[in-house]
């Protein structure tokens, strides 16, 4: 390694380089003869696109160089060869409107490595990607000490072990220290390199600031702003007057340009007070009679006031069997329907209520939501399906009578955000309704909880209401920073998961 280093430049690659790049090629490819570009090569890879061609040099000497091209990745097979993505060396297949920028070659001088040039070359290519709105990168690694064990290992089983740490191989740990995570092996990838018996491992890196290229209009937001409303209990002489209530409500977490309006479970109970002389179970069947006309009413708002709104949860009768159900609706006028999975026992014993069987995510003007109903947050296989279908934020409205059913609630919300990598949102009913049967009195504390990383409060708590007391709580969630967390996390909990021994997925209704 060279001492008293003076400067260190990156900048684009040039013809005028061509006869230090060739001698540098020539050294770090020693074990291939005649393995380095010629200047007809480079010059079309300069023309073809600059920006992916770079160097770096170190007091004015070449000391490491990255070329690259822009592939539209759907034309390839995903066993193709070195040879098939450059088009027989042509870089025909560079293509300014592909998806995925493809790397053609990183190598460093032999005095200068050490000094984690190579990492300079690879965050580079990195921010060009985002630059560009680029899938990601990809490229054909090689792995030059299999030929050292191809006699008793499978080019799959030498990855693996290089991943445990077992074999040192040079190229493929540096590649996967910098975040490129292996997907396949290509056989026969590259003519002549005898060091890895002609395989290479494909090498990937996600960017996770992609925006998928749209045809019409439209702009998904990145800060999402909630808004919770910790509902008070109380008597109402009529529909009319609780949406009156309702519609306070939204005007007011409106009016501070949030993107969500989240309701309780069961926020319309006040009105079984008229029907108290009936038995428990006859009273709520007369209060699902409303919910039709509250889902329409809902919808009228989130359109007149531009935001979504989550309904909470209300009874409803499907099949003349009753069950706990709730709306999403969005502020362009679609409405949604999602249903409480496990009801509790009181809920089944009391009123005789029916789990519902329809678990999905939401696609939003930001971004995909799930929702489910206050029992069901303690249950985690469920928010788990929700964050493998790409669940951002989960809503759960809930409603506990006592503290320790509020903790439940509570803590298993929390658990949620850290294991699914997700903002989670929980909102309650507080007071009481000594006039109505099984809903005496209410414990609640809204909150939105965050994953626990460095980019988050240290406690996961992003917001929380004052306990037991009627009020709205107003939270900014920044979904580039999940992005981050699930690339870049101290800990993450998405992607170490170990399907290899375990496995989660919907049970179709033809399984029952």
């Amino acid at each position: 390694m060279k001492e008293n280093i003076e400067n260190i430049e990156l900048r684009y690659l040039t013809l005028d380089d061509y006869k230090d790049l060739k001698e540098v090629m020539i050294e770090a490819y020693s074990t291939m003869p005649n393995s380095y570009w010629k200047e007809s090569h480079i010059g079309s890879l300069i023309k073809k696109f600059p920006e992916g061609q770079v160097i770096i040099k170190i007091n004015g000497e070449l000391a490491g160089c990255a070329l690259s091209i822009i592939v539209d990745y759907d034309k390839f097979d995903e066993h193709h060869t070195y040879k098939e993505i450059t088009g027989n060396y042509t870089f025909k297949t560079h293509d300014n409107k592909g998806d995925i920028l493809y790397g053609i070659d990183v190598f460093i001088k032999s005095e200068y490595r050490g000094l984690r040039l190579g990492r300079r070359l690879y965050d580079y290519r990195k921010e060009l990607c985002e630059e560009r709105n680029l899938k990601g990168i990809a490229f054909g690694g090689r792995i030059p000490n299999y030929h050292k064990y191809a006699d008793q290992l499978t080019p799959k089983e030498y990855i693996e072990k290089v991943k445990r740490k077992e074999i040192h191989d040079p190229v493929l740990n540096f590649q996967m220290s910098n975040d490129f995570h292996p997907s396949k092996v290509l056989k026969g990838y590259l003519e002549g390199d005898e060091a890895s018996n002609e395989f290479a491992v494909l090498l990937e890196w996600d960017n996770i600031y992609y925006e998928k290229k749209k045809t019409v209009a439209f702009t998904q937001k990145k800060v999402i702003r909630l808004g919770l409303i910790q509902w008070q209990m109380r008597l109402y002489k009529d529909l009319e007057e609780l949406m009156q209530q309702a519609e306070y409500f939204v005007d007011a977490v409106s009016g501070y340009r949030s993107d969500f309006a989240l309701f309780p479970e069961f926020f319309n109970a006040p009105l079984m007070a008229e029907n108290n002389h009936l038995s428990e179970p006859e009273a709520i069947r007369e209060l699902a009679k409303h919910t039709p006309e509250i889902v329409k009413r809902f919808s009228e708002l989130a359109i007149s006031y531009n935001i979504n709104i989550i309904t909470g949860s209300m009874p409803e009768i499907k099949d003349n069997l009753l069950y706990n159900v709730g709306y999403l609706c969005k502020r362009e006028g679609t409405v949604e329907r999602y249903e409480k999975i496990h009801v509790t026992p009181d809920e089944a014993k009391v009123w005789g209520m029916q789990g519902g069987h329809e678990l999905k995510t939401f696609d939003t003007d930001c971004g995909k939501i799930g929702i489910l109903i206050c029992y069901d947050s303690e249950f985690p296989e469920l928010s788990r399906l929700l964050a493998d279908e790409g669940m951002d934020i989960l809503f759960i409205p809930f409603l506990t009578d006592t503290q320790n059913g509020y903790s439940r609630v509570r803590h298993c919300a929390q658990a949620r955000a850290i294991e699914n990598e997700c903002y989670v949102a929980i909102a309650g009913s507080v007071g009481n309704l000594p006039k109505v049967h099984n809903m005496d009195i209410q414990f609640a504390q809204s909150m939105v909880f965050t994953p626990c990383d460095f980019s988050f409060p240290a406690n996961g708590i992003k917001a929380e209401a004052t306990t037991n007391t009627e009020m709205i709580l107003i939270a900014d969630c920044d979904i580039d920073l999940l992005r981050e967390l699930n690339q870049f996390g101290s800990v993450r909990n998405l992607r170490d998961r170990r399907k290899d021994i375990f496995d989660l997925r919907k049970v179709k209704p033809s399984d029952n």
